[in-house]
């Protein structure tokens, strides 16, 4: 029996219905993994492959032929958007079966969730932080919810895997299964998965079963791309002036925007004119500002609004407005926005995404390059670099382009090789072990600490936690009140807990940006959003600081002012940068290669910065001597590598080599005076290497690296250790120094 004739009647009915003339390789996949085994199942194919279709298909047609005495399927989406959306389409899919489809998130009426704990059954859609509401304050209602439970379908699965909310959602999985007596299979649906067999065994772990990975082919794909570069003139400094000059764009002259327009989004305002366009940018106060400027130039040029906005701090009928507005067929409007509308949210023909700047991830790459194409259109992106024009004296590396070398690596990393992240799973969760611990206890009431262990630490995904870190763990939250010793030496939620726990934003396990008062002596200077550590500068209200103290109580950070240039530091390190990316941009730079992408602005940017670092050894040596004890390591690592290297100059290097005013711009380079010549730079750091290195060494004094959601209601030693261990990338810095031993060329 071919897989048409295994689906239901009314799946073969939808399938004519909507003029498919034969199933797509993915879909014949996916129906022979889940027909024809018991096992977890990962599916891997390109955006708008119909990846839903294909799980979905044969789980309803299992279900019409033996319905689910409860919830028979859990389908779990990273975003509301994107569950509201796919809540339709199933619906559709369903109806005629009588298969019910419900979804819960928090702008679901209570109504629509009510119904379903009363007459629990078919496909319930909802997100992480949802799930664990149901776990924390239904839990006496999940064995009835959920006892026929068979599938946990996981979309866009890739966007789980680098941080706490993937493991969240695995010990979800785990403790739901665990109070319903189930096993259910797990289904990944993703685009842009870099390690497939290392994502199937954490897809399993835990679970006894094997994980299927079909092998799709791929077929062939034009991409319509195209990179441009523009310097960005001070035009708050230019005021009204209308001599500013535009570069040139890709088209003929038809700019319509102000003459006083930042090029960049000059350039982006009048292609997007006529058009159904997407905006991507990496942050949400950038999205804010893009915006703002945008919509500036259209009542300049007398134009109607033509520009939405959508990113996650905004209301759900904001979202809704510009997912609703992008659907319609009739109105070209644009909308800027982060990775909200990054994941596989269907909101019609789009005719091109721009991107300013670059990316951090080739995943992120292809999922936002992925929102076109879409309608038998090919996928077209459009990268608008933008960096400040470097001054004529300007140090070597703040004249690389190093956006442009970004854009330029990851676009090549996937043409060349397929390549794609790998997922991190060699971190210490400590934050979300206090999370899953906290919701443990208040789900369930007092609990012996052994009965607390055992249900905690069973869970997989803390198998690298040792029993005598949670026990420093538990003794830190009771003495802090989060936890509370009864008289018979049970355990529960204590007074601090229940703050935390009561609190509406406990669900979710994703940093929030939470701010820091800023103050010189009486002198308030403005808030910033998690403070370097003590020792190192920040840059507010136009003047550099060195930081005295930080009270991470009171969210205070006490300073005074000092001179020098603005260094970045991991707090606002803003996005995580793979080795293998920044080996790539390196390569860029040294290659004698034209890219058929790149415009006349980026071609002669790129250009420029080969000549430069061919002339200054840039592309070649790590160590750059810029005159007298100035000196530039360029170490091409990727940001956790970079974290530990810095450090390890720091603690291990700086006294033997004399190295003082150190400054960094992550992940890119590092700047500092040194007494030692570049010869003994390569002696020491390849001695030192060779010593044995305790993570914890590279800790600075005073130093509380908070990382993660609930690393502040942590013991000091575990906020350490998880930074120390779980963050620095001691494996990295490792072969990075060897190769400079092994390799390096003489420094200029």
């Amino acid at each position: 029996m071919n897989i048409f004739d295994r689906y239901a009647p009314f799946v073969q009915e939808y399938i004519y219905r909507n003029r498919w003339e034969n199933l797509r390789a993915i879909q014949v996949a996916a129906a022979e993994a889940i027909f024809r085994s018991d096992g977890h199942v990962l599916l891997t194919a390109s955006t708008a492959s119909g990846k839903t279709e294909a799980a979905f298909f044969p789980i309803i047609t299992l279900f019409s032929e033996d319905p689910p005495s409860s919830v028979g399927c859990i389908y779990i989406g990273p975003l509301k958007a994107l569950i509201n959306d796919q809540f339709t389409r199933l619906n559709d899919l369903c109806a005629e079966a009588g298969i019910n489809v419900w979804h819960w998130h928090g702008d679901v009426a209570q109504s629509h969730k009510s119904k379903l704990m009363q007459h629990p059954s078919g496909i319930l859609q909802i997100t992480p932080e949802s799930l664990e509401a149901i776990l924390l304050h239904k839990h006496g209602a999940v064995a009835k919810l959920f006892c026929d439970l068979r599938f946990v379908v996981i979309d866009e699965v890739h966007s789980l895997l680098r941080g706490d909310r993937g493991g969240q959602t695995l010990c979800l999985i785990e403790r739901l299964s665990r109070l319903a007596g189930v096993n259910p299979r797990r289904i990944g649906l993703s685009a842009t998965i870099g390690d497939p067999e290392r994502t199937g065994e954490l897809l399993a772990m835990g679970t006894g079963r094997e994980t299927v990975i079909p092998k799709i082919e791929a077929k062939g794909m034009t991409w319509r791309l195209s990179m441009e570069h523009f310097y960005v003139k001070d035009l708050q400094a230019a005021g009204d002036r209308t001599d500013i000059e535009a570069l040139p764009v890709l088209e003929e002259k038809t700019d319509q925007a102000p003459a006083s327009a930042d090029p960049g989004l000059g350039y982006i305002f009048e292609h997007t004119r006529g058009k159904k366009c997407l905006v991507f940018v990496n942050s949400r106060e950038e999205c804010e500002t893009v915006t703002t400027t945008l919509r500036q130039y259209c009542e300049r040029a007398r134009e109607p609004d033509r520009f939405l906005i959508h990113h996650g701090n905004l209301s759900a009928s904001y979202r809704e407005t510009a997912e609703e507005a992008m659907k319609d067929e009739t109105q070209y409007m644009t909308t800027v926005t982060t990775a909200t509308l990054e994941l596989g949210i269907d909101i019609g023909r789009l005719e091109r995404a721009f991107q300013i700047d670059a990316p951090w991830t080739v995943s992120s790459f292809l999922q936002r390059m992925g929102r076109t194409g879409r309608r038998e259109l090919p996928p077209e992106m459009w990268f608008v670099m933008r960096e400040d024009e470097p001054e004529a004296r300007a140090l070597l590396p703040t004249t690389i382009p190093w956006k442009l070398l970004q854009g330029i690596a990851l676009v090549q990393l996937y043409l060349e090789e397929r390549w794609v992240e790998p997922p991190r799973l060699d971190r210490l969760p400590y934050s979300l072990l206090y999370h899953q611990t906290m919701s443990t206890l208040a789900s369930s009431g007092e609990l012996s600490p052994k009965a607390l262990a055992d249900r905690v630490l069973r869970l997989h995904y803390f198998r690298r936690i040792s029993q005598d870190d949670y026990r420093i763990l538990l003794r830190h939250l009771i003495s802090t009140d989060h936890i509370q010793q009864t008289e018979q030496g049970g355990l529960m939620v204590g007074l601090a807990g229940e703050r935390v726990v009561n609190s509406y934003k406990f669900y979710g396990v994703f940093q929030e940006n939470e701010e820091y008062t800023v103050r010189s002596e009486a002198q308030e200077l403005g808030t910033v959003v998690l403070p370097p550590p003590v020792g190192e500068k920040l840059a507010i209200a136009g003047h550099v600081w060195l930081v005295l103290d930080v009270d991470h109580k009171r969210h205070l950070v006490y300073c005074e002012q000092v001179k020098g240039s603005i260094p970045a530091y991991f707090g606002l390190c803003p996005g995580d940068l793979h080795t293998k990316i920044l080996e790539r941009m390196r390569q860029v730079l040294r290659e004698d290669r034209q890219y058929p992408y790149l415009m006349r602005n980026a071609v002669a940017r790129l250009e420029n910065a080969r000549f430069t670092a061919s002339r200054s050894g840039a592309g070649d040596t790590p160590l750059l001597n810029m005159g007298g004890s100035m000196w530039c390591l360029l170490p091409w690592v990727g940001t956790y590598t970079f974290l530990a290297m810095e450090r390890f100059l720091k603690v291990k290097c700086a006294q033997r080599l004399g190295l003082k005013n150190f400054e960094s711009a992550r992940p890119y380079y590092m700047q500092f005076t040194m007494k030692a010549d570049a010869q003994t730079f390569f002696k020491v750091t390849a001695e030192e290497i060779e010593k044995p290195i305790d993570p914890m060494e590279l800790i600075y004094p005073k130093e509380l690296p908070l990382f993660d959601k609930y690393d502040e209601f942590l013991p000091e030693a575990l906020v350490k250790k998880g930074f120390a261990c779980g963050v620095l990338d001691l494996e990295g810095l490792g072969n990075a120094v060897r190769r400079w031993s092994s390799g390096s060329a003489p420094a200029r």
